[in-house]
């Protein structure tokens, strides 16, 4: 069954809401059993559907730790540790919790959010291999990039990449049928030249690279062991841009300027936080820049769970202070359209020789210049650093090192998949269905690396 998200905006229930914040997540489920039994009204239908999908969801691993074991998880990986340490950071919103039958249990990210957030903790924490060097090379390439970038004004790199998704072994079902999607390059206006160099089955379709979520997909009946894969290569350029808010003209660009339920709404505490934010700013780069700078400087990095399982992701981020890149990105785009700044959503992946994995970010429109971008993760850990060189740098700019395969949230592939989605907001991993069944990410292995990638300036 497939789902309008927009239903997430409708209220739950009291008891339904009762239940689910205990934690008694079976008993949620029954409750809306009782309720889809009666004659409601259909909007109430939908959102309670949904909302049986996402206790699925959250009870799948999203949430495995218990107080005694994230105590272990802390003693074992930090120096000095106090065990009052983990109430203070609960406290002060630093770890991802919620209770599962009245006890508080851990996301399953959640001490790999404090070491890579949080400086004391980084500076604490016991190393079990060393990885620094590989960071701190990623560090220093992305400060070339922007000395690159400033210097010659733009940058054209030929990258190569492959993707691969399978299901894992204790979820395998030799001899079924299966339907099996994997991202691709979409065309945008930084990429060029892209090619499907193999697919491995071959795959039965490949959407046409202007769809919003592009995807190459594969239907076959499953065989022991298989792996799914696709191999491409595309031309990246990106041309460096600096903002001037006295060359900023008013801006007549229309589009991209309307809510999408649930999560890019025009709530009444986000137009209260953008009239705190602009102060009566009239200029749109500056408008745009106070946005950033809220943003990179307030929002804290944090891991999060499935974005399905989140009622509005602009408001969460705006509430709560915390989220991952797609968090921010998506509160930049809300706010920017509120204040009628023309915003979009890219995302796709971060391709390097140290690291290559999911990403999301933006796109913003000011005249003169057109389309430019907003990387508020990128910018924020850059801020955290105090590397404030790049942290001006990605509120306008992008490097290099990205794979665009998305240009909106919410979006078919090409073709449709027939059941809930994994990830029904985005794309960057891949799907996986049986007839009937769609996997959760917990049961699916995705890999994802870099062949090549050649500078052609």
């Amino acid at each position: 069954m497939l789902y309008d998200l927009e239903y997430l905006s409708v209220p739950l229930p009291e008891d339904v809401l009762k239940q689910k914040n205990y934690g008694d997540f079976k008993g949620a489920t029954a409750t809306i059993d009782s309720f889809l039994k009666r004659d409601i009204p259909d909007a109430l239908k939908q959102r309670l559907r949904i909302e049986k999908e996402i206790l699925k969801m959250i009870g799948i691993n999203e949430y495995p730790y218990s107080w005694e074991q994230a105590q272990k998880m802390m003693q074992d990986a930090l120096a000095d540790y106090d065990t009052s340490e983990l109430q203070n950071l609960k406290e002060a919103g630093l770890v991802d919790w919620i209770y599962i039958d009245g006890e508080p249990h851990f996301q399953r990210r959640f001490l790999q959010t404090l070491i890579k957030t949080q400086k004391d903790y980084q500076e604490r924490a016991i190393q079990t291999e060393d990885n620094n060097g590989t960071e701190q090379a990623r560090q220093n390439q992305l400060n070339e990039n922007i000395r690159l970038m400033k210097e010659k004004g733009s940058r054209k790199v030929k990258t190569r990449v492959k993707g691969s998704i399978k299901v894992k072994k204790e979820y395998e079902r030799v001899g079924e049928k299966v339907k099996v999607y994997l991202p691709v390059p979409q065309a945008c206006q930084q990429l060029s030249e892209i090619k499907i160099i193999s697919t491995s089955p071959e795959a039965a379709f490949i959407a046409p690279e202007d769809t919003e979520q592009r995807t190459v997909c594969f239907e076959t009946v499953l065989e022991e062991n298989q792996e799914f894969s696709v191999e491409y290569s595309y031309i990246n350029q990106l041309n460096y841009v600096e903002l001037d808010p006295a060359q900023a003209e008013p801006i007549t660009n229309d589009s991209f300027l309307e809510e999408e339920l649930p999560h890019i709404q025009f709530t009444p505490y986000l137009e209260k936080l953008l009239a705190e934010l602009l102060e009566g700013e009239t200029n749109p780069i500056i408008q745009a820049r106070k946005i950033y700078d809220f943003i990179t400087t307030k929002v804290n990095y944090s891991f999060m769970r499935e974005y399905f399982t989140i009622e509005n992701i602009s408001e969460y981020a705006a509430v709560n202070l915390k989220g991952d890149c797609g968090v921010q990105a998506i509160l930049f785009i809300t706010l920017c359209r509120m204040a009628k700044i023309p915003a979009k959503w890219q995302s796709g992946l971060y391709v390097s020789e140290y690291y290559t994995g999911c990403h999301d970010w933006a796109q913003f429109y000011v005249a003169p210049y057109g389309w430019v971008f907003a990387d508020l993760s990128f910018g924020g850990s850059a801020y955290r650093m105090n590397n404030l060189d790049r942290w001006n740098y990605y509120f306008g700019n992008l490097d290099i090192f990205r794979m665009p395969a998305n240009s909106a949230i919410q979006k078919n592939f090409v073709p449709e998949k027939n059941t809930l989605r994994a990830d029904p907001i985005d794309n960057q991993r891949g799907e996986f269905e049986y007839e009937g069944e769609g996997l959760p990410y917990a049961y699916l292995e995705v890999t994802q690396e870099m062949i090549e990638m050649i500078d052609l300036d």
